[in-house]
């Protein structure tokens, strides 16, 4: 976690997760051309990262682990941030959610850079939206923060797992054809409580994932 060690560390330890499971895919009986990702608030932006990242594998790596590929077939995540870019967040979300007190020991900057270029090219890196490309796999965006305005006097952070981070990430990937679902608590409920996220991500899962299965 970043407050043992800033980013990119945190997401790259989850890649390489990714490629150490693919290391073992023979001796655990896993299928390494199918893998997804999933995960809640922070576990969710680090799925989208790792998905639409390019691929981390280094063939000529001295380590075996980092040989293997990163790659992701699909991502189903909750609460997830498509950008971690503070200038993003003010924009796209409004009151005071980029203020979130994780976010300064997550770059492991102080306040006074915030602004700055170093700052700048890491919010870049970090946001998965900038990773974003043609080829990258579908994903499945489930929120329960109500889709409303935040007030200026909110608190710091409050916003910081609003349905827009989904409806902005949506956008971009319809753009370039790649299926995106973004699905709402509230909407959920409006249709008579039939499903949950639960059942909604292992069917995206199942659908994305199962031998046969179209994608």
């Amino acid at each position: 976690l970043s407050q043992h060690a800033p980013f990119p560390a945190p997401m790259r330890d989850s890649a390489r997760a990714v490629q150490f499971l693919r290391h073992q895919a023979k001796e655990w009986n896993l299928d390494p051309a199918r893998f997804g990702a999933s995960g809640g608030s922070a576990g969710a932006g680090t799925s989208l990262w790792i998905g639409f990242h390019d691929d981390f594998a280094d063939a000529a790596n001295a380590d075996a682990v980092l040989r293997e590929s990163s790659r992701l077939s699909c991502m189903a995540v909750a609460g997830a941030q498509s950008t971690y870019d503070p200038r993003k967040i003010r924009d796209l979300i409004g009151g005071r959610a980029h203020e979130h007190p994780a976010l300064l020991p997550f770059y492991g900057i102080t306040e006074a850079e915030l602004d700055s270029p170093k700052a700048h090219a890491m919010y870049e890196e970090a946001s998965p939206v900038t990773h974003l490309t043609k080829d990258d796999p579908p994903a499945y965006l489930f929120y329960n923060e109500p889709d409303r305005e935040l007030p200026p006097d909110a608190k710091p952070g409050v916003g910081i797992h609003h349905p827009r981070f989904g409806r902005y990430l949506k956008e971009k990937m319809d753009d370039l054809g790649i299926e995106c679902v973004v699905r709402q608590e509230s909407e959920m409920k409006g249709a008579g409580g039939g499903g949950s996220m639960h059942d909604e991500m292992v069917a995206f899962f199942r659908r994305h994932l199962e031998r046969g299965a179209g994608a």
